[in-house]
């Protein structure tokens, strides 16, 4: 249909002149058209919220996940030490007593409600942002570990904490923009890709040899198998928690995502790795200390998610040079701050015992002289301390008159 309009100024009384086909309509405008604000619907309000928002609503949820997800571990690791003061079977065991619990269902609830809130984050965010801004977790779990589970935060730890708050203001400054994917068919297309395929093969091949081979030799010798099985469920769960939300969206619009076979596929993907991680996760948690399997957790699910959704969503495709470099060191500045967090936590290092805080150092006190009584002659004897002769030099005899 083509339109020619005689008068361009659109005012009362003026001719538009409609063509379609074959056919042409002269119509006159008679009056003026103001839209009803009545009319707006909760979608279009929900649309323009999240264009204008969504990318700030995607930040604190992802923060307050953090707060649930930190707090979490703590409970569930208090859990798991009232199983162990109870006799009965570890998790790491393969027992199953933690079920019964109520203080580890208490930190299980917790966590559901944190990822629930991470869900929605990364509905509004990219995951490159929502991911790393999990090492605020690190950072609440390692400051309640101190209260709850008598861990020590000394002068270092509390500047990793620092450290890692600044590098994840520093991704969420060159955060990528999201690319918009607004139906399961272009959500199947980006699976299809040969590089995800490839990618996701290998993780599962990876998985499937930790769990049945490696884990059940070396798992409780090497803190790295559990959270590595971990962290591969996660790059999984994070991919279909992202197609769980469009899927969810596109149902809200009326698209029919539940004839896709994606959406089932997700479904699944997301019922399989989620329960692995939480077994996998008690599994450290109950043999490792917390202080250490949270952080070293945090990095290696972060770099699985950020590969992932790199891989799948192509979310750096849109970003400058001065982007990519601040994310990468961004990302880099949160593992040093981890590391600062973690690596000395044994050291006892406050402000206080600083060098530069003594104003005027004590000397350390000198040794007392050894006495020797003239009167025991075996003592002296065995008291000469004879320097040891030079090849140059002949021994020395020394002759004492009794």
């Amino acid at each position: 249909m083509e339109t020619l309009g005689s008068n361009s100024s659109c005012e009362n009384g003026s001719l538009i002149t409609l063509y379609c086909s074959s056919q042409q309509v002269l119509c006159q405008i008679v009056s003026d058209f103001e839209p009803d604000s009545s009319n707006i619907t909760l979608s279009s309000w929900q649309e323009r919220a999240k264009k204008n928002y969504g990318f700030f609503i995607g930040v604190g949820l992802a923060v307050f996940s953090s707060f649930l997800i930190g707090s979490s571990v703590i409970l569930k690791k208090k859990g798991l030490i009232r199983l162990v003061d109870k006799g009965a079977t570890r998790a790491v065991d393969g027992g199953f007593g933690y079920l019964k619990d109520k203080m580890w269902w208490a930190g299980f609830l917790t966590m559901a409600l944190g990822e629930a809130a991470n869900f929605g984050a990364y509905i509004f965010a990219p995951a490159t942002v929502v991911t790393p801004l999990g090492a605020l977790s690190v950072l609440i779990s390692a400051m309640l570990s101190s209260y709850f589970l008598g861990e020590r935060l000394n002068l270092l730890g509390k500047l990793g904490c620092m450290i890692s708050i600044a590098g994840s203001s520093v991704m969420v400054i060159h955060a990528p923009e999201e690319e918009k994917i607004k139906s399961m068919n272009e959500m199947a297309s980006k699976v299809k890709d040969t590089g995800f395929i490839v990618f996701a093969v290998i993780l599962v091949v990876s998985s499937l040899i930790l769990i049945f081979i490696i884990a059940p030799r070396y798992g409780q010798k090497n803190i790295l198998i559990y959270i590595i099985i971990c962290s591969v469920m996660g790059a999984f769960s994070v991919c279909a928690v992202k197609g769980m939300g469009i899927a969810i969206k596109g149902f809200f619009q009326g698209q029919p995502v539940l004839r896709h076979p994606l959406t089932y596929c997700v479904g699944l993907i997301l019922a399989t790795s989620i329960p692995i991680q939480v077994n996998f996760l008690n599994r450290a948690l109950d043999v490792f200390n917390t202080s250490l399997v949270f952080p070293i957790y945090y990095v290696t699910f972060t770099s699985m998610v950020i590969t992932a959704s790199v891989i799948l969503f192509k979310e750096w495709n849109s970003m400058s040079v001065v982007d990519i470099l601040g994310t990468i060191s961004g990302f880099i500045t949160i593992i040093l701050g981890v590391f600062l967090l973690h690596a000395f936590k044994d050291l006892d290092i406050t402000w206080a015992n600083l060098p530069h805080t003594h104003k005027n150092p004590v000397p350390p006190p000198t040794p007392e002289p050894t006495i020797i009584k003239l009167e025991d002659k075996s003592v002296l004897v065995d008291n000469i301390e004879l320097p040891t002769p030079s090849p140059e030099e002949k021994p020395k005899v020394f002759t004492i008159h009794t």
